[in-house]
Parts: structure tokens; sequence; C-alpha cells
């Protein structure tokens, strides 16, 4: 199947500039399309589907940046390019606030031209190439939880569920030895399940629609229920907990996603900490943010794993702690912190423990709307 030629719209409402366009493009290898004026600019590609497009800024009727603000809800994958003989700061912030990926300012060569098409259609490739990446990860997530659930989780269950009868029915009748390999099998399931169970919670729950519920959160709340969670594990390694939050911290949130993602941060310090070790949680604001840190004086992880702690199912190596995680706390942790508006990351000094620090918009800051991949982190996960 023959691949469909790159389709590039030129905008603009002087004659002269659109003439040596199309010279400079012609015979070439891309479909050019030509408008006058805004308005038909946009006429042209709802119909055209371009892949590129120049826009003048300073046009009568409607402006170069309407037009860009369109073209971005029209489609947010096409790369604009501005001409501008106004190639002033504040048109240039103005318009890559809306969009536009470069400038090429007026008067400017045929070389400059090419140049800036081979710029702006490699930009469009890797945008196309990105979004196409993002909705298979989608996909993958939304059909992992039926896939799990029907293929492991069901007959698992089964068994967990006969074998509570078997041992039931069996009581007075086998052995001691014979009971407690019974108990032994059930015991080995009911671990499987619960590690199917973090998978499912991982991957089926939708953090979007969260947003819809929130609520102004004091951030000591979920801090103090994660590390009343953690207690138990904490007491079992003689590990001591330290919490110092700052009752002034608010962030605007679901009080019970954060402590599902705070839990996951700490639990992992109390599960990697060497016994007689400590964890230090603390919450400050700062310029605009609640900064949630969480340190720790465990093992530590490798510089190898640290890139990818966060990346779902990523088990680093387990190292000095003999423990490795199931790969996904951390993962969803992510998740709901970036729905929060926040950013999680970590460093780690191997052997001598890890830092996690999390940052949420303060209450009364607006909440960022993300897009595309997850912005690559310094890390820190399940490993140490």
């Amino acid at each position: 199947m023959t691949e469909r030629r790159r389709r590039i719209l030129l905008i603009d409402d002087e004659p002269v500039v659109l003439d040596s366009c199309l010279a400079i493009l012609e015979g070439g290898e891309h479909d050019v399309a030509l408008a006058s004026s805004g308005a038909e600019g946009l006429d042209k590609a709802r119909a055209w589907a371009p892949d590129l497009v120049f826009v003048d800024l300073k046009m009568p009727g409607m402006s170069g940046m309407q037009v860009l603000d369109v073209i971005r809800s029209l489609d947010p994958t096409v790369v604009c390019i501005v001409f501008t003989g106004f190639a002033t700061i504040g048109s240039a912030v103005e318009a890559m606030q809306l969009g536009a990926y470069d400038f090429l300012p007026k008067p400017f060569t045929p070389d400059e031209f090419r140049t800036m098409i081979r710029r702006g259609l490699e930009r469009r490739a890797l945008v196309v190439e990105r979004a196409a990446l993002r909705r298979e990860r989608e996909a993958l997530r939304e059909n992992f939880a039926a896939i799990v659930s029907h293929e492991l989780r069901s007959p698992l269950a089964a068994v967990q569920q006969n074998l509570f009868v078997t041992i039931m029915e069996l009581e007075g009748v086998v052995s001691e030895d014979q009971r407690r390999r019974l108990e032994r099998m059930s015991s080995r399931i009911g671990d499987l399940l619960a590690l199917v169970n973090r998978w499912l919670r991982g991957f089926s729950i939708d953090v979007a629609p969260l947003k819809d519920g929130f609520r102004p959160v004091a951030i000591s709340a979920p801090v103090a229920n994660a590390v009343e969670s953690a207690e138990t594990e904490a007491v079992r390694k003689a590990v001591e907990v330290v919490a110092a939050v700052d009752p002034a911290a608010m962030v605007l949130g679901d009080e019970g996603a954060l402590t599902e993602a705070l839990l996951n941060v700490v639990g992992n310090a109390v599960k990697y900490s060497r016994e007689g070790g400590r964890v230090g949680v603390s919450a400050v604001c700062r310029d605009g943010k609640v900064v949630i840190s969480v340190t720790d004086t465990g093992v530590g992880i490798p510089a190898a794993d640290l890139p990818r702690i966060f990346d779902a199912f990523y088990r680093g190596q387990a190292g000095e702690s003999g423990v490795a995680g199931a790969g996904i706390g951390l993962a969803l942790t992510r998740r709901i912190v970036e729905a929060h508006g926040g950013s999680i990351a970590a460093t780690s000094d191997p052997g001598r423990g890890s830092v996690f620090v999390i940052t949420l918009p303060a209450h009364g800051t607006p909440v960022p709307v993300l897009e595309g991949a997850p912005p690559e982190q310094l890390s820190k996960g399940e490993t140490g």
C-alpha cells in the first residue's frame, strides 16, 4: 500500500508569500494547499487534514493566533509553524502557548523554508507516533483487567474455594502433616490471588474521574492514614516511622486516592528498610506547592533500576533486602499524583537509603492539564 504524501497547508494574506512558497515546493514530494485568510485556512484544515500548517500571525479578520487555537482543538497532532514579520518575544510566547512549534520570520530563503518543513514533518512523525503509543497503552490497560480476571483470578478463586471445602470435609480424617500441606497450598493460592488483585487494582482503576470529586484536603490526613496502615510492618521490623507535617498544607484532591498513593511510598520505605531502621515523612508548603518527602535508611536502589521503577510491572533487583514488589504500586502512585496535577521523583544512594519527593499544587493553585506521555523522572520504586 502506497503511503500518503505529506500535506502542507499555507495560510497567508500576502499573495507574494503564497506564490513564493508554492514555487519552492513545486514538483516536490509534498501535497500543498493555499489559503489567503484564516477562515479559508480553517475550512481547508477541516476538509483536508494537513500534517503541517504554516500560518501568518498578522492577517485581517481572523488572526493567526485564532487559527492556531482552532487547529489545536481540531487535531493536536498537526504541527503549526508561524510566518511573522513581527518576531517579538511577546508574539513568540503567545503563539507557542497556542501550540506553534516554531517561527519563520519574513523574508525567508528557499533553504530556510525547506529546513523548516523538514523539521516540522519530523516533529509531526514523532507526535503521531507518541499518540499511537499512548492509545495502545490505554487499550492495554483497559483490556488487562478483563484478561487477568478471566484467565487468572477466576480459576485461582475456584481452586481456593474447593480447597476450603476439602479441608473442612477432611477434618479428622487426614493426618496433621497432610492438613498442614493442604493449608500451605491454600495459603500460597491466597498469595497469588492477592497479587492478581493488586494487578487489577493498578490497571483497572480509572484515575481521571477522581477530579470530579476533588475537595480541599489537609495533607496531614492522608499522611496519617498511610503511616497508620504501614505501622504493623514497621513494628514487626522495629522500624521507626516519624512524620512531621505542616498543618496548613492543603491540596485539592481525593483523600482516599492520596492515602493510597502515599501508602505505596511509605510502605515501600518500611519494606526495604533494615530492621531497626528509620523512615521519615514530611510535608511542607513551598512556592505554591505542597512538597511531601519520604526518606528511609534502607538498602537503596541500584542506579540501573532508578529510571524505570515507575513503569508498570517493572521489578528491580531484590538486592540486599531480598524482597521484590509486584511492580504495580508505584505505577499507580504516579498516575494518582499526576491526576492531582503533581509529580513524583526520587533519588537513592545504594546501601544507604532513598528519598521520594511528591509535589502537589497547594490548594488555590490551578491543576495543570497533562498531555502526552508521562515526563521522564528521576525515580525510586519498589526496590528500595
